[in-house]
Order: C-alpha cells, then structure tokens, then sequence
C-alpha cells in the first residue's frame, strides 16, 4: 500500500517544481518554409504592427531620431493601417487621473486581479506613467469624453475600485486613439509604412543579434512576395493570438505570428497559458466562429446586471455574494462564475440585463454595442442580452524586460505581443491600452541608444518546415474544447497530442499566406498547452478542475518556452507572489492602497 507523503509542504512544493523544472516538450519547424526573397530594402528600426503599440513606438522613435541625429523608421502593417485590436477596443484606458485617485491604487487593483503572477516594479511603471501618457494622447489629439462642465469623464470597470477609465465616443475609444495616431503618423512623412505585409521570421547575425527580417508583401508593386528588411532593431507590436480559438473577440489578423516569430529567433515566451476569456461576449450559437461582439465591461459598470434568466421569471442575479465587487468583480472571477451557472443550469449562455439603462442612455453612452446588438435581433433596451466567456486577450507572451528588451538582442516587444509582466495571471479591465502605450515609449526611450551596428544575416541553418494551411479549423477546435476556460489533464494531454501530429510531414507543404499562420498557430497553441498542462493548479484566468484551488507553495512563478531549431522546453521560474496572499495582506511591492 502505498505511504502517504509526509514531507514538509516546503519539500513537497519542491519536488513538484523539480519535476517541472525543464521539460522537452515537442518539436516544430525551427523557421518558416519561404521562397528566397526577391527584393531589399532597410531601415535603422522596423515596427511590426499598427495599433496603439506599434505606431505609439514608431512616433516616440521618430522624435528621438530627430533629437540625436538621425535614424529611420518603417512600420510594418499585416493588413490595412489599424485592422489589429485597438480599433476594436470599446470600454476605455485605465490611468488615475480622477480626484481622490492615486497610482498606488491602480497598482492595488492591478496587482490583484494578476493574482499574484505580476512583475511590480513593470506595475510601478504603467501606473506611475500611465496619467502623463495620456494626456500625452490628449495632446495628439485624441477626443475623450467630457461631461457637460468640460471635465474629463471617467467610468469603472471589473476589479477597479475607482473611476478611472476614460472612454471616447461612448464606447469607440479604441477608435478614436486609432485615427489620433493615424492623423499623427500621417503628418510624419519619415515613417515608412509597408501595408499588407506579413512578418515571416528574423534574421540574426553570427553574434545571434537582429540583422534583418523577411516579410511577404501582398501585392504592393515591387515589392510583392518575399522580401529581405536589413535593419538594426526591430520592435514587436503586432498584438495577440486570439485567432487559436474558435470563438475570440480578436480580430482576423490576430494569428500569434509576432510570438512565433520570436520564439523561433530565440525569444522566451512567458505566461503563455494566462489567456483571458471575456465574461460577456454576446452569445450568437454554438456554431458561430470567428470574430464574435464584446458587450463592454462598461456596460456593467454603468449598472448592468449578470442574470440566470428573466427577473421577472425568477431569475437571479448570481455575482450576489461570489465578490465584493459582484458584477465588477475581475474578469476571471466573472467567467467562472458564468461557467460555473451554465453548468449548473445546462444552459448554452447567461444574460445581462441592462434594460433599466433606459434608451436615452444607450444611445448616448454605448452607441457601438447598441447597433451591433440590434444587427444580431436584440434590443438591449428591452431584451436581455445573452453571453458566455470567449477568448480576449493574452496576458502572456513574448518576455521582456521594463524596457522592452527581449532575449535577443535588437529585438524588442510591446503590446500584446509583449509579456512585460504588468498583468500576470488575468489582466485588469482596460489596462491593456495603457501598457501598449507606456511601454512603447520606454522603449523609444532607449533603443536610439542601443542601436546595434548594421551586420550581415548568418546562413540560416534552422530546420524549415510548416503545418498544412486547412489544420487551422482542426487547431481551433482542438484548443476551444481542451485549452479553453475549464481545463483538465486528460484535455490537455489530447490537445498536445493532436497538435504534435499537426507538425508531422511538414516539409512537404507548399508555402503560402494560410500555411504561415496556420504554423504561427499550432506554435504558440502548443505553447498554451503545455504551460497550461504543467501548472497543475487554478490561478487567475487559468483555471484546472483537476486542481481548484491556488497554490503559491509550488506554483507562484512563471512557465518560460524556448526553442532551439524547432525544439521547445518549458522551464518553472519560481518568484514570489505579488498581491499581498503571500505576505498577510500586506502588498508585496510596498505599497498601500490607502
């Protein structure tokens, strides 16, 4: 009969760790199949990507090149300027600019809902910046919402125990600072802008540096196909990996490409199973894929209410007593809960009732989320609106450090691209706006100073290869229904096992647009899976009904993927916890809230 384990719960955490500590995982192309490239051009620094991120990046280094002398900048956009999430971004930007509020209760909130998984001193930074970064897009032109008296008007959102989300055109924010940006880089004639080009993997030289970067250009005159960018630097911004699952808030350029991209250079990617699911995406059937509408956080914090039914037919209000916050609770909190009901109630969806809003209200406050919902048959005026958690966002991603810096040197990451640490294991409500831009101009404020001498690509001897374009629908599925927002062992270890099988024959697949992302995808899918398979506990928007209750003991730290040539390892890191748990309520980065 086997004995029961005695050791002391520090030994016993241990082992746990050790066991984890280095795994090899799988095996995957070490680089993108691609024709030669057909044309060269260059640039000191190349952007990849165009929301808030890329072009906030591309403008701050634009000033600092006109300051120190000289430098060049080419942006690089897969589709058209501004088809990536931040357009899509509807409730606001988070930063303590409302009277009574402070940074340091921003970064209570935010080291909070990370529940224990994020960097303070990267929290520190987006907070204490966040107001003058701002402003800043105030001054560029971004028109926010004011009330009558010509005030700044500030609402609340999941995990926020303030006022301090600004919004634009109701529920367009997103929008607005897209086309303030757009405006300000189309008053600067020296950024360089390539559209319609996707990333296809980085070039180093013999020192493993960034010496340049194959993209294929869809149809712009000279310089259509493959073609070679030598470069000096190269900055990440081209957002998440949402398109890995069936259902996503995130648009269709979100393909993991600029996380895969890294990790075959040699970039850690960090966090990987922390993905988000949106408590309230509008619930169109269980067929539906693709793009599907987000009901904004906004709306409950404007006095929505999660409901099992009609209130008037018994339904309840379930958030009643699962928070102190109820229906503002964080996002993973919410999710749960949502799953959790609709497990209990055998029901497809839950539903918001935010029919006491009134018309008036709706019109003026959510205009956007109005029309979508009355394009779907529903008028939230008087329907409840029907809603189940979908993937949103990656909390995790490529690692760097508080300015941008990767593991490779001239390569530098910021966005959602970007795992910066600010939001650990569940990103707090519309902190994601902010980090794209805070960080994006730390980096503009050093890259200048660490430019890189020009240098020639070494041969690339990493091991070709990519995975059938049709897999995609085979990858979603299989990340949906075993990588989704209730996971187990058993689940996981299938979806590693389909995705490895996705790899096999790869060297026969002819390259196109559809086989490069595809491969993107089944890359950093298979990243999601294992991190989440090995962390064999329930923490922040990463939940295991195998093991349902936190553990800071073994698992307080980070899952780290490398590659080398295609083969991959996920590395345990242990670190402390950062939201106060580990420290009797006292907040691990010193600060109080009060």
């Amino acid at each position: 009969m086997p004995q029961p384990d005695v050791r002391p719960a520090a030994q016993t955490a241990q082992a746990a760790q050790a066991a984890h500590a280095v795994q090899a995982v799988r095996t995957l192309p070490g680089r993108l199949t691609a024709p030669e490239p057909g044309w060269t051009t260059e640039a000191d620094v190349v952007v990849v990507g165009s929301g808030i991120a890329g072009l906030t990046a591309a403008l701050r280094l634009r000033e600092s090149f006109a300051r120190s002398g000289g430098g060049t900048v080419l942006v690089v956009t897969k589709d058209r300027i501004g088809a990536g999430s931040t357009r899509w971004a509807q409730g606001g930007i988070a930063a303590a600019l409302g009277p009574g509020d402070s940074p340091a209760e921003h970064a209570h909130d935010t080291l909070v809902a990370g529940a224990g998984i994020c960097d303070a001193a990267a929290v520190d930074a987006l907070v204490d910046e966040g107001p003058e970064a701002v402003r800043e897009l105030i001054d560029l032109g971004t028109q926010f919402d004011h009330d009558p008296d010509g005030v700044l008007s500030l609402t609340r959102e999941g995990g926020h125990h303030r006022d301090r989300i600004a919004h634009a055109g109701g529920d367009a924010t997103g929008a607005e600072i897209q086309r303030a940006l757009m405006a300000a880089v189309g008053r600067a004639p020296e950024i360089e802008i390539i559209k319609r080009a996707l990333a296809v993997d980085l070039l180093t030289d013999a020192d493993g540096g960034v010496a340049g970067l194959t993209l294929h250009v869809m149809g712009e005159g000279q310089r259509d196909g493959v073609g070679l960018v030598r470069c000096r630097a190269v900055v990440l911004a081209s957002g998440g990996l949402g398109q890995v699952f069936s259902q996503t808030t995130n648009p269709a350029v979100s393909t993991g490409d600029g996380m895969a991209l890294a990790l075959r250079a040699g970039a850690t990617l960090r966090d990987l199973e922390f993905v988000q699911f949106h408590p309230t995406v509008m619930y169109l059937g269980a067929d539906s894929s693709g793009q599907q509408p987000l009901i904004s956080e906004a709306v409950r914090g404007e006095g929505a209410v999660l409901v099992d039914g009609l209130p008037e037919q018994g339904g309840t209000a379930f958030m009643q007593g699962v928070h102190e916050l109820a229906d503002l609770a964080p996002r993973d909190v919410v999710a749960k809960a949502i799953m959790k009901r609709m497990l209990e109630t055998g029901e497809p969806h839950m539903w918001l009732d935010a029919r006491h809003l009134g018309a008036a209200f709706w019109e003026r406050r959510f205009p956007t989320i109005l029309a979508t919902c009355r394009e779907h048959g529903i008028d939230p005026v008087t329907d409840l609106i029907p809603v189940a958690p979908a993937c949103h966002y990656a909390s995790g991603g490529v690692r760097t450090d508080l300015h941008g810096r990767t593991d490779v040197p001239g390569l530098y990451a910021t966005g959602e691209v970007a795992c910066s640490g600010v939001h650990g294991a569940n990103r707090l409500a519309s902190n994601s706006l902010l980090e794209g831009l805070v960080f994006s101009r730390r980096i503009a404020a050093v890259l200048p100073g660490e430019l890189r001498p020009w240098s020639d690509p070494a041969p690339d001897t990493r091991t070709a290869g990519l995975v059938r374009a049709d897999a995609r629908s085979e990858v979603q599925e299989t990340t949906t229904t075993r990588v989704g927002v209730l996971r187990n062992a058993g689940g996981l270890q299938e979806a590693a096992d389909r995705l490895a099988k996705l790899t096999e024959g790869g060297a026969d697949v002819a390259p196109d647009l559809e086989a490069w992302q595809t491969t993107n995808l089944v890359m950093v899918a298979s990243a999601m899976a294992d991190a989440a398979r090995l962390r064999e506990e329930t923490r922040g928007s990463h939940w295991r009904e195998d093991f349902a209750e936190r553990d800071d003991a073994t698992w307080a730290g980070h899952f780290d993927v490398r590659m080398v040539d295609g083969a991959t390892t996920c590395e345990f890191t242990a670190s402390p916890a950062t939201d106060g748990r580990a420290t009797d309520g006292q907040a691990t980065d010193g600060r109080s809230p009060a």
